[in-house]
């Protein structure tokens, strides 16, 4: 049984690295990922930053993630469902609960289950104005 939190910029690396290694393998949202992202490394990075920004109120993360899923979803003629995020919010929650536990782990489960929602969200509303 995993009982450490995340507590540093580390931790926060290796769930992201171990998340997306899931997404991009993922039958049903992989080739959403793999055919969007053309520098993984940097994704990644990106990502961390993000998260630890999230999680830790670094300010490190310079971004716009509603405008970036609005654009894969125009990209992939408008496919992205809701669905999609439940699998990517699963994945989440397995790879959280597979490496940490505590306070931080569930901020990150919480948060990913709200942006999910708000993403989501924002998609649809972009599509109701075409």
């Amino acid at each position: 049984m995993i009982d450490e939190d995340l507590q540093n910029r580390e931790d926060v690396t290796k769930l992201v690295n171990d998340f997306y290694n899931k997404v991009r393998q993922n039958k049903e949202i992989g080739h959403f990922f793999n055919e969007s992202v053309q520098d993984w490394d940097e994704h990644l990075k990106k990502l961390t930053d993000f998260w630890e920004t999230n999680l830790f109120f670094k300010n490190k993360y310079k971004g716009n993630p509603k405008k970036a899923h609005i654009e894969v979803d125009q990209n992939f003629n408008e496919s992205i469902e809701q669905k999609h995020f439940g699998i990517w919010l699963n994945l989440w929650f397995e790879t959280v609960n597979e490496n940490f536990t505590g306070e931080k782990a569930d901020r990150a489960k919480n948060n990913a289950r709200n942006m999910a929602s708000h993403i989501f969200m924002k998609i649809y509303m972009e599509r109701q104005k075409r």
